[in-house]
This record gives structure tokens, C-alpha cells and sequence, in this order.
């Protein structure tokens, strides 16, 4: 199993970039997907998930700012960063389960490789 991250870059805060997550489940379908991030010096972040069902969760911080959405004809799941800041500066990670707590970071199985994200002033 796979799950390659991409999209990630450097933008000015205020900009506004689009992850992708595309996964090699065969049934993709079947997984709540997650995005995590880590900060240098900081611990690993819950930064939104999407259930199968297609439920949405978010960390406050990120809420109204950033969507999570997945395809799942494409078995891919998207995060799209609107109005970045600096503090969202870091590595995004996209992350599968099938545990129903989409906030644990421990509770995901699979993990990709993670994309950076840099946020200028």
C-alpha cells in the first residue's frame, strides 16, 4: 500500500495551496483518511480528516481556512489551504484508517511520505 502526498511548496501568507494524497487501496473507499503536520521542534499535529462517509473534522486552528475532501474514484483525498499563515509552516502528511478516532495520530495504519509547506511573511 501507498499513499504519495504532493502539492506542497512555498507561498506568501495569504496564498493558498492544494494537497493531494493519492493512495494504492484497492478498496479506498473503505478508509477515513487524515492529514497531520509537523512543525520543526514541534510534535506531529492532527490537522483535518474525512470519514468514509464523507464527515469532515478539522483542529480549530485550520477551520474556515482550510477543506479536506476526497475522490474516491480517484482514490485520492485532497487538502486545500486557503489564507495560509505563517504558523501553518510544515510537513503535511496524509495518513488512512479504519478506527472511528480520526484525531489520534496513532490510530492511523498507513502513512505517506509527507510534503512541505512553507508560508512566508
Amino acid at each position: 500500500v501507498q499513499l504519495q502526498a504532493s502539492g506542497g511548496g512555498l507561498v506568501q501568507a495569504g496564498g493558498s495551496l492544494r494537497l493531494s494524497c493519492a493512495t494504492s487501496f484497492r478498496r479506498f473507499n473503505a478508509y477515513h483518511m487524515g492529514w497531520f503536520r509537523q512543525a520543526p521542534g514541534k510534535e506531529r499535529e492532527f490537522v483535518a480528516a474525512i470519514s468514509w462517509r464523507f464527515n469532515t473534522y478539522y483542529v480549530d486552528s485550520v477551520k474556515g481556512r482550510f477543506t479536506i475532501s476526497r475522490d474516491n474514484a480517484k482514490d485520492t483525498v485532497y487538502l486545500q489551504m486557503n489564507s495560509l499563515k505563517p504558523e501553518d509552516t510544515a510537513v503535511y502528511y496524509c495518513a488512512a484508517t479504519r478506527s472511528n478516532d480520526l484525531r489520534r495520530d496513532d490510530n492511523y495504519d498507513y502513512w505517506g511520505q509527507g510534503t512541505l509547506v512553507t508560508v512566508s511573511s
